[in-house]
């Protein structure tokens, strides 16, 4: 198994942003957490870090039960709690076998290994990959990805899942601070092979009180990988349709 550090990092940090979550949670409109994606579906996570933390708390919001994973699952009592009883934590094998979707949500570098480990436990499941390659830190696999693009990089370590990109292009803090405020939402990319599975992705993205820009296969997630024309944009679905050449 790797070395998950998925939030023993900073714990005082993801308390910090599980509390503006649930201050912003409070001032929201109630009708902001109206259903928008279709069913709710039970979701794991791989990585219970910040991106981890906050989208999972979204989802908890708008009714998701999210089922949080890490190697030591003890720690995140306190986040649990907090998020309240559509939360659940244990380890990695808990939360894929109890989501329907799966958020990837680590460093790059552990990706081939969780591939090797769980990629047989995630077949036919959604797995909406957040990872992104940073060189100095990912190593070896961060050169693979420049060439072959990060969609395609992440599908070839879980040949059995149904790979979409999302929740990449921004760090915590904004979608803290950006989650369901007034029209036009903030817009995320994402692209996947699977149309149901890009489909169900989108609602998901919605239900997190943002607006999905599909932005094509996962050949075409390279746009919004990390140095990329679609990376950090913190703009409408129709300006990031814009920038990417997108039709309207």
């Amino acid at each position: 198994m790797i070395e998950t550090r998925f939030i023993a990092r900073d714990r005082r940090s993801v308390l910090a942003a599980g509390g503006a979550l649930m201050l912003g949670a409070a001032l929201w409109p109630a009708r902001t957490f109206a259903q928008t994606g279709g069913a709710k579906i039970p979701i794991g996570t791989i990585g219970s870090g910040h991106i981890g933390s906050l989208i999972g708390g979204l989802w908890i919001k708008d009714g998701h039960r999210v089922f949080f994973s890490s190697r030591h699952p003890e720690e995140l009592k306190d986040m649990v709690a907090e998020l309240g009883p559509l939360a659940q934590a244990g380890t990695v094998e808990q939360a894929i076998a109890f989501g329907d979707a799966v958020l990837l949500t680590v460093p790059y570098s552990a990706v081939p290994q969780i591939g090797r480990d769980h990629s047989a436990a995630l077949k036919g499941k959604i797995l909406v990959d957040t990872c992104n390659a940073v060189p100095g830190r990912d190593g070896a696999v961060v050169e693979e990805v420049e060439r072959d693009g990060i969609g395609v990089t992440t599908q070839k370590y879980f040949p059995g899942a149904r790979v979409v990109r999302a929740f990449n292009t921004m760090g915590y803090m904004i979608f803290a601070e950006e989650a369901h405020r007034p029209d036009p939402k903030l817009a995320i990319p994402i692209a996947g092979d699977d149309a149901d599975a890009v489909r169900v992705t989108a609602g998901l993205v919605r239900d997190a009180g943002f607006e999905p820009v599909i932005v094509g296969k996962l050949a075409d997630a390279r746009l919004f990988q990390r140095g990329n024309p679609g990376y950090g944009q913190r703009v409408t679905a129709a300006e990031l349709k814009q920038k990417l050449s997108l039709p309207q």
